[in-house]
């Protein structure tokens, strides 16, 4: 019976762990990841649409991202979505938009640094938040009697090692994105 309740926790926890993947991969390191720009929204023909959808994003160099539309009219509306939402300074030519990433600052890479830390402890308070309905769930269903007592510490052990090996997998990224940050 407990088994359910923290099975059905671990999407929860996916989840988690996935917001983490994708914020930290939108972390500016220093190096080119299309990561950092493909989100950003373009205006073209009147509609907001994520650049990932409207042109290839590729690294070109370790500090230089290209971009290249799908249709050359996209050229102008990608480097203006560009230099207005990020930090980064588009350049264009006929073909596309070229972007070099600029070294990190010390205050720069101590903000990411930080960032970094804040996504960390969001994504860990969002697993406590679970980890406590489930275990309320839990603690619930031992009162109603559907399971025993030793069941209930039972459940509470198995889902503390869930709850622990997400942890580990959050610690884990963020340990590597503040190592890529230091570098």
């Amino acid at each position: 019976m407990y088994k359910e309740q923290i099975e059905s926790i671990k999407p929860e926890f996916e989840k988690a762990l996935n917001y983490v993947t994708q914020k930290l991969m939108s972390v500016r390191t220093g190096r080119a990841n299309p990561a950092l720009v493909e989100n950003t929204l373009v205006d073209v023909f009147g509609s907001k649409m994520p650049l990932k959808q409207l042109a290839a994003i590729s690294i070109a160099q370790p500090k230089k991202l290209r971009v290249e539309p799908w249709d050359k009219s996209y050229i102008e509306p990608i480097a203006r979505a560009i230099q207005a939402n990020t930090a980064l300074s588009p350049v264009t030519d006929s073909n596309g938009v070229w972007i070099s990433m600029p070294e990190l600052t010390e205050d720069v890479r101590k903000d990411m640094i930080r960032m970094v830390g804040q996504i960390d402890d969001g994504a860990k308070k969002t697993i406590r938040k679970y980890r406590d309905e489930t275990w309320s769930a839990i603690q619930k269903l031992e009162k109603e009697g559907q399971i025993s007592e030793d069941n209930k510490f039972k459940a509470k052990d198995e889902l503390q090692k869930v709850v622990d090996s997400y942890n580990q997998k959050i610690d884990e990224l963020v340990k590597n994105k503040k190592k890529e940050l230091e570098a």
